[in-house]
């Protein structure tokens, strides 16, 4: 570990101070253990009913025999519209856990003249600590970070730091992937490439998109093979042809679509290193969005996974 790494670490353990190290996400941690293999839903999938009635529609997901969710909603230090206790202890009664959840970290998240975190980000990892997550995940990356070879490797570093700051916590950082990674390059080089090669597999995991992928040209199995266990959670997803929108392909039921659902996911869990399998459908060709991430449960199951 270099000189500026270690003042990095001071100065965050400086920084978080009272804030983090006595407070109730240090608590969560004492009491986290790791989770094994699960199979749960990223609520993006539901986004609609949740604006509507968000304990209704977690309650239903609870009922048709989901235990584990993945958020895509932290506004303002709130999980749809409740406080991290709050929101954890709606989960606890409902009897699920939420091991992962989507956050973008940005320019907002990062003081370059102090070369240490925002508080902004700070936070961020701190309510996630207190939901009782494993990763902490940004789901995407600024065009005008992805855009500038140098920009990139910058915010790559970045990266190994939030995972530094996250292992604080019990916790890893991790990414996930969209379409671009796969269809934009920089000198050359393919984004998802550069990204993967100048992160720590020890700080920075990945959670492979396998449908967002398809969009940019990406191959699922090839990804896997090429960087084996760097995947530690995957977002279970099967395409179609869009019948509208800038992209190709529109998310449907598992095993409607294009995707060998089954073979990536056997793949992920030999050679991928992949324990989280999370189901995300976006799309919906007429269906209620609940209806549909219902049966991809059941699909789930009946292909051996619960």
């Amino acid at each position: 570990m270099n000189t500026s790494r270690r003042s990095f670490l001071r100065k965050s353990a400086l920084g978080l101070g009272a804030m983090a190290f006595a407070s109730p996400a240090m608590e969560a941690l004492a009491a986290k253990a790791k989770y094994s293999k699960l199979v749960g839903i990223q609520l993006y999938s539901i986004r609609e009913d949740l604006k509507v009635d968000p304990m209704g529609s977690l309650t239903k997901l609870a009922e048709m025999g989901y235990k584990y969710v993945e958020h895509a909603n932290y506004v303002n230090h709130k999980f749809y519209g409740w406080p991290a206790t709050e929101f954890k202890k709606r989960l606890d009664d409902l009897g699920l856990k939420m091991p992962s959840g989507h956050t973008v970290m940005g320019k907002l998240h990062w003081d370059d003249s102090k070369k240490e975190f925002t508080d902004l980000w700070k936070k961020t990892v701190e309510d996630a600590a207190i939901c009782g997550q494993e990763f902490v995940i940004s789901p995407s990356i600024d065009g005008s970070i992805r855009k500038d070879k140098s920009m990139l490797l910058k915010y790559m570093d970045i990266f190994n730091q939030s995972g530094e700051l996250c292992q604080k916590f019990g916790m890893k950082f991790g990414y996930h992937n969209h379409d671009f990674e796969f269809s934009e390059k920089l000198d050359g080089e393919l984004l998802y490439d550069l990204m993967l090669n100048n992160t720590d597999p020890k700080l920075v995991t990945q959670q492979l998109d396998i449908g967002n992928m398809i969009n940019g040209g990406g191959v699922p199995g090839e990804i896997l093979k090429k960087f084996p266990g760097r995947f530690v959670s995957m977002h279970v997803k099967d395409e179609i042809l869009a019948a509208t929108g800038r992209e190709k392909y529109e998310s449907t039921v598992l095993g409607k679509g294009v995707i060998d659902v089954l073979a990536m996911v056997k793949l992920g869990d030999s050679l991928g290193g992949t324990k989280h399998f999370i189901i995300e459908q976006e799309s919906y060709q007429g269906k209620a969005a609940i209806d549909c991430v219902k049966e991809d449960l059941q699909i789930m199951k009946k292909w051996g996974y619960k």
